[in-house]
């Protein structure tokens, strides 16, 4: 762990007592105050989650969801948190061939799940924590209340939507255009978000003094009381615009968030140079780190240096191949099968090894891994092409975010939504990282009275028929979201993540394989030069994908982009310090260690 007297942005901080890293400062602070308080990890996690719900509005909310993988020392166990609401009851593949759709548009009604956020944190709380419900609350009902210092991109998202709010969203132009687009930096203010909490907080009180009586008060407010109630009464009679360029009804009801609750699962995992790393299932595409340390494992790659064409060529093509599996076999394992075992078993790993070659790959290949032949989504076909009937949404005509390449992109006017992420570890023994996204003010309406909005993620569906990742009624979509934790002789060693969707895997591997292979302490590893590929279909709408790209920050030596070239990838040089959010915690040794991201200005880590 340490510095190796290189230069980094900021200090990896190292201490005794508590470590809490995410990417607004805010939310970090607000986290080691708990900590401070004499709570744990899990409670420190749920205020900095709440306090991102406030600052982020742009990345997450309380109707988003937020997949947690944690280690709890009492039970001395890893735990998952699924965090994913699933599809309504009304959600079938009838209903959006009626409408003439082909994909879940990205953007209004239609592609809400059921809220998890909220419930999760809950969840969290309620089990792991050892705080009352105020003590981790009041930290996000301030803000909301009192105001905090806007984000410029923050700022820009609302400027960028201003239209649609003024024109087709009125509940969102009465929190964000009270008094035109607010500055970024000014001090802004969610009045209606924080009479929400407050009410949720009060009901819990009244219900009684203990702290899983209040908890459980809290989340039946908000799935079977007031705030379900006001979800029920808007989507009754709301119809609004969305990408399609149309008018849609929602399809969630109050009976959907009435028989939801967020659950606990097992971890994926997989042993990798004397750790044992730790996804959520396939449900999520946690897996695709797993399978790409499985493939890199036999690669050669301990001998490579960080950061050179060769280690870059070689750690994109085995994610291509990784994602591919993605793409043809992730969902739900409650509603369909999903040979996770073999897609991680070393066999496997072998098998697909051997097609990683000196030269970028344009296809799609995914495998066959219990030997079934694999197949695809419509929008996504081997040779990486998407057809524009889809990628445009049945219009025949793609949208201008196909070109971009950009994840999330819905709408010419409307901007990507992001994510948030959040690692804390404690003196106990505690470890957890958490991945809050959804509900972004950019995608669909705010709800009338309680100042946020539904999420989006049912566009994470196909509509193909007969995929694991088929929309179906009650089927969690399987999310980009990818929190993730690694034990060492079974004890909590790291805890990281990152915002980015389908980036995700890719930015969290680089930064992993910095650390793990190559000792660079927590900082030096994320401030190394960032890098990606969009080969694979897209996990937003419009669902394009981008054969051969590689997007890498101008950082990167002189001689690696040329390099890379030359193999075939088609680079696209990004502006330094453009890539990616990780951040990390860690435990060894005795001691504690955090770092966060530079990039974006606005992640930190804080501990003692």
């Amino acid at each position: 762990m340490s510095n190796g007297g290189s230069f980094t942005t900021r200090p990896q901080l190292a201490g005794t007592f508590g470590m809490v890293a995410s990417t607004h400062w805010l939310a970090s602070a607000a986290g080691m105050a708990v900590l401070e308080q004499g709570g744990n990890a899990f409670d420190a996690a749920v205020a900095a989650g709440l306090v991102l719900q406030v600052v982020e509005p742009h990345l997450n909310g309380p109707a988003g969801e937020v997949p947690v993988i944690g280690y709890d020392a009492a039970e001395e166990r890893v735990f998952v948190l699924d965090g994913q609401g699933p599809a309504p009851a009304a959600a079938t593949l009838a209903v959006f061939a009626d409408l003439g759709l082909a994909l879940v548009p990205g953007t209004g009604l239609l592609a809400a799940c059921v809220p998890a956020a909220f419930g999760t944190w809950m969840l969290l709380l309620e089990r792991y924590g050892r705080l009352p419900l105020r003590q981790v609350m009041d930290y996000a009902i301030g803000y909301a209340d009192h105001g905090y210092p806007l984000l410029a991109t923050a700022s820009a998202a609302i400027a960028a939507v201003q239209t649609t709010f003024r024109d087709d969203w009125p509940g969102s132009a009465d929190v964000y255009l009270s008094d035109g687009v607010p500055a970024a930096g000014s001090r802004f203010a969610n009045r209606a978000l924080a009479a929400v909490y407050r009410q949720i907080l009060g009901e819990a009180e009244r219900a009684g003094s203990g702290r899983e009586v209040q908890i459980e008060a809290a989340r039946r407010a908000f799935y079977e009381g007031f705030v379900a109630e006001a979800i029920s009464s808007y989507l009754a009679s709301a119809e609004v615009m969305d990408v399609t360029g149309r008018p849609h009804r929602g399809l969630l009801s109050g009976a959907d968030l009435a028989r939801w609750r967020a659950s606990v699962e097992q971890p994926a995992t997989l042993d990798f140079r004397g750790l044992t790393v730790c996804k959520t299932g396939p449900w999520g595409q946690g897996p695709v780190f797993l399978q790409q340390l499985a493939l890199l494992d036999g690669l050669g790659i301990d001998e490579m240096r960080p950061g050179s064409a060769e280690f870059i060529h070689v750690v994109t093509e085995a994610g291509k191949l990784a994602f591919a599996d993605r793409e043809a076999w992730y969902g739900d394992p409650r509603h369909s099968h999903v040979p996770l075992a073999e897609l991680l078993s070393a066999g496997y790993a072998e098998q697909r090894r051997a097609m990683v070659g000196d030269h970028a790959s344009a296809l799609l290949r995914p495998g066959s891994p219990d030997g079934t032949s694999p197949r695809l989504p419509a929008f996504a076909r081997p040779d990486g092409a998407v057809a524009a009937a889809v990628a445009g949404g049945g219009t025949g005509e793609p949208t201008t975010a196909m070109a971009s390449g950009r994840s999330g992109l819905s709408a010419p006017e409307l901007g990507p939504g992001d994510t948030c992420h959040v690692d804390v570890a404690d003196r106990f023994g505690n470890m957890v990282s958490a991945t809050p996204s959804g509900g972004w003010l950019q995608s669909s309406p705010v709800i009338p009275g309680l100042g946020f909005c539904l999420g989006t993620r049912a566009q994470m569906f196909t509509l193909t028929p007969g995929l694991a990742s088929t929309l179906a009624p009650g089927r969690r979509p399987r999310t980009t979201l990818s929190p993730g934790l690694a034990l060492r002789d079974g004890a909590p060693y790291l805890a990281f993540g990152t915002p980015g969707g389908d980036q995700q895997d890719q930015w969290s591997l680089a930064v992993f394989l910095n650390h793990v292979l190559y000792g660079m302490n927590l900082q030096e590893a994320i401030d190394a030069p960032a890098f990606h590929t969009d080969h694979f279909p897209s996990s937003f709408y419009p669902r394009q994908s981008v054969p051969r790209s590689l997007a890498i920050e101008s950082r990167a030596e002189g001689d690696v982009v040329a390099a890379l070239r030359g193999r075939g990838h088609q680079v696209e040089v990004r502006p330094p310090w453009s890539l990616g959010r990780v951040s990390a915690v860690a435990r060894s040794g005795g001691m504690l260690y955090a770092a966060a991201n530079p990039r974006g200005m606005q992640g930190y880590a804080v501990g003692r």
